[in-house]
């Protein structure tokens, strides 16, 4: 390969990395509230619990009382931190996996589904161990400043549990399940239906398509993934008996959440799941789109 090729292909990818990268920090800076609603309602067993939330809007209304305006801010530095990088991996690595199956005798439609999934997988490995960082300070129900920081949180997980599938990388099965279908679905769906639905030449109409077919991207992911991310939760958060691990296994826990709480149980905190990565989805594509379009005109 020649220099200049090389070279090219150096750009490219650092445009996709910039692109990614700055649509993951916008989303994440909007979103990070309706991620934590999420979470509580993941790692809560029981509506009899007394600190159990009964709502929505009774979430809401109790982290603002009881912890503040930060408390719905609680973990987002993890993702900060990781998101550049995690958006970077997903949309680079999805541009690279969809270049490798070009060379495949694959619909085009299977094309952006795989490349998708793959770019999933990938982008899990990278925001695993932040993600169980995030978990452990969003279900901390102290107020913002009464928990500890973030890189405190994390020496002492390094500390009692270590760098393995029991301390900063446990949940990886689940993490993986959840990222490797939500790309899948998320990507497969955009692109397929972007091609489908055609382009409108007024760009407050174009604005909105785009935006609209990210926003069902996100939603329809988020459904087909939860019960990933419900396990994932489970396991990286607090267990139900100090000291005794009950959740370690993606599928195992699954299983022991369907038998002990019912179907319903799997899907815990859809509603905020679905409001943060609807609105979510449709916003980094969009930034992402936008972005990578600059650079290509002005780099």
């Amino acid at each position: 390969m020649s220099s200049a090729s090389n070279v090219s292909l150096l750009r490219e990818t650092c445009r996709q990395v910039v692109a990614g990268g700055s649509a993951g920090l916008v989303e994440i800076s909007l979103m990070h509230p309706l991620d934590v609603v999420k979470t509580r309602f993941q790692v809560q067993r029981s509506k009899t619990d007394p600190q159990s939330y009964k709502s929505l809007g009774d979430c809401f209304r109790t982290i603002f009382r009881r912890e503040g305006f930060f408390g719905f801010y609680k973990g987002i530095l993890p993702p900060i931190l990781v998101e550049t990088p995690k958006r970077a991996v997903k949309f680079s690595t999805f541009e690279q996996y969809k270049k490798l199956l070009e060379y495949v005798s694959l619909s085009p439609g299977l094309v952006f589904a795989i490349a998708g999934f793959g770019s999933g997988l990938t982008e899990a490995v990278v925001v695993n161990p932040f993600e169980v960082v995030k978990v452990g300070l969003q279900v901390n129900r102290h107020t913002f400043t009464e928990q500890p920081s973030t890189f405190a949180y994390a020496r002492q997980i390094i500390k009692k549990e270590g760098l393995g599938f029991q301390g900063l990388n446990k949940g990886l099965t689940a993490t993986l399940g959840r990222h490797g279908i939500f790309n899948m679905v998320y990507f497969g769906f955009y692109h397929n239906v972007k091609s489908i639905i055609p382009a409108s030449k007024d760009s407050t109409l174009e604005f909105l398509r785009k935006f609209g077919i990210g926003f069902l991207s996100g939603t329809i992911g988020s459904i087909f993934n939860i019960p990933f991310d419900v396990a994932k939760t489970r396991i990286q958060g607090p267990q139900p008996v100090p000291g005794e691990i009950k959740y370690r296994k993606c599928l195992k826990t699954m299983k022991t959440i369907y038998q002990e709480e019912g179907i319903l149980a799997l899907y815990k905190g859809l509603l905020p799941k679905v409001m943060r990565l609807g609105p979510g989805g449709g916003v980094m594509l969009l930034v992402y789109e936008h972005t990578y379009a600059w650079l290509q005109k002005n780099w």
